[in-house]
């Protein structure tokens, strides 16, 4: 059972595992980030330095750059991008211990179901509200919220997972990180997913944060004409997403989150790989096989392949 001494290592160290890593170490959790040489090499030296309303300075944290560091952890908390979920599975299960217990910090709504293959330990899914972005090596600035919910989408199998979801939670809890166990958390996803649908892509073709995106009159025509596809394509997978459910969502996104740019603007403005395949294009892959028409998300799906296409070329040529 997870306590307040149980190991806890963050696999993918970027601004959303170097935040909620940096909370619980805060709190004397031990922690360890697994991340990449420059942050490692930042953190060992300085400490991981958090910059919010309510916090600033360095939390001494250990850092690595070896997922062998986390063989000994009892919670690992997975928050490397969509696009490497098979390769970090791969690599972690002939490592973990037998009891550990994986929480998902990551975009989209799959990514379970492409680790399960691979760990045969309980694997839970998150969905995830924090505003936060990576200022330099080892240092992470938050903009707003902070909160978790967690669940297991599977029925048959949540009578027997409420009890690590619960200690999971309490863990969290012990940091001051909100973390909600949801029994509905296929639909806490999918609400989720939709806002990361409506407006990560927008916000990386136009490198524009949320608040200022929605004072545009097109944009937010375009945010409806994507929520309407998302809605059918959701209902069809069997979420049944409310149109007033998804405005609310999308307006509680740019009123609590106005100043933050999306993880796809991010990584675009890096020349790095995105995550729109698991995003819009998850949407568009799931249209096709129920043969529902989803134009907008093909349109901001192709183009921020585009720009992504572009961005490495670029940065392949001047290396």
């Amino acid at each position: 059972m997870l306590s307040h001494q149980s190991e806890i290592a963050v696999v993918g160290a970027g601004a959303v595992g170097c935040f909620f890593g940096g909370q619980l170490a805060r709190a004397g959790q031990p922690v360890t980030l697994i991340g990449r040489s420059g942050h490692v090499d930042a953190i060992r030296r300085d400490g991981l330095w958090i910059e919010s309303e309510d916090f600033c300075g360095a939390i001494p944290i250990r850092a690595s750059e070896s997922i062998i560091d986390a063989a000994n952890a009892d919670l690992i908390l997975v928050s490397v991008k969509s696009t490497d979920t098979v390769a970090i599975a791969k690599q972690l299960a002939p490592i973990l211990k037998p009891d550990a217990l994986i929480l998902s910090l990551q975009n989209g709504v799959d990514n379970c179901d492409r680790l399960r293959p691979y760990v045969s330990h309980a694997a839970f899914p998150s969905v995830v509200y924090v505003a936060v972005g990576m200022q330099g090596p080892g240092r992470v600035k938050h903009f707003g919220r902070g909160e978790l919910i967690i669940g297991d989408p599977q029925p048959s199998s949540q009578s027997e997972s409420q009890e690590p979801l619960h200690a999971i939670a309490r863990v969290f809890e012990s940091a001051g990180v909100p973390c909600l166990v949801s029994a509905e958390i296929k639909h806490a996803l999918w609400k989720k997913f939709l806002v990361n649908c409506t407006y990560n892509g927008i916000s990386a073709i136009g490198q524009m944060p949320y608040g200022q995106m929605m004072k545009i009159p097109e944009i937010r025509l375009l945010i409806g004409a994507l929520t309407e596809e998302f809605i059918r394509v959701a209902r069809a997978e069997g979420v049944d997403l409310s149109q007033e459910e998804a405005a609310a969502a999308n307006e509680s996104i740019a009123k609590t989150m106005p100043g933050q740019r999306s993880s796809t603007a991010q990584d675009l403005a890096r020349g790095k790989p995105t995550e729109i395949d698991y995003l819009n294009g998850v949407i568009v892959r799931f249209a096709q096989r129920h043969g529902i028409a989803a134009p907008t998300h093909y349109t901001i799906h192709s183009l921020v392949k585009m720009l992504e296409s572009g961005q490495l070329s670029e940065l392949s040529q001047e290396v």
